[in-house]
């Protein structure tokens, strides 16, 4: 899991090791997708973080061969069976298409996070039941 990480952000996109191995990862469910045992994405939620997903990450030969989806689709589950009816996420500007298509909704302004601009996603989870409108 941590060399996938290690590879995707640390490697490619220069983010300090210290900033992407924190201090949440213990209080985390975390998914990994494998191809012939070998560990080539992962992804995390923060329960207590209010349903935070985080540190989605695809070795580069296994992008767009739907592995993101199915991990993504793995950590909704996780939330919907701790409760959860929204998740939200800080996606990256250059993966916030990726995550509009997974019904993700861009809340709030851009921002840096590691030197990375970022916009705020959140999305309420199927089959739970939303608040109806006042029409008053």
């Amino acid at each position: 899991m941590k060399d996938v990480r290690v590879t995707v952000f640390v490697q490619e996109q220069n983010v300090p090791v210290d900033l992407e191995m924190d201090d949440r990862d213990e209080h985390c469910v975390h998914v990994l997708a494998r191809q012939n045992r070998e560990p080539v994405g992962t992804g995390r939620i923060d329960i207590q973080h209010q349903g935070k997903i985080g540190r989605l990450a695809v070795l580069q030969p296994y992008r767009h061969l739907g592995i993101g989806r199915a991990m993504m689709t793995a950590l909704e589950a996780i939330a919907q069976q701790a409760g959860l009816t929204h998740v939200w996420l800080n996606a990256q500007i250059s993966a916030q298409s990726f995550y509009q298509k997974q019904g993700y909704v861009g809340t709030g302004d851009t921002f840096l996070e590691a030197d990375i601009v970022h916009c705020r996603m959140v999305k309420t989870l199927e089959g739970m039941p939303r608040c109806k409108r006042n029409n008053a």
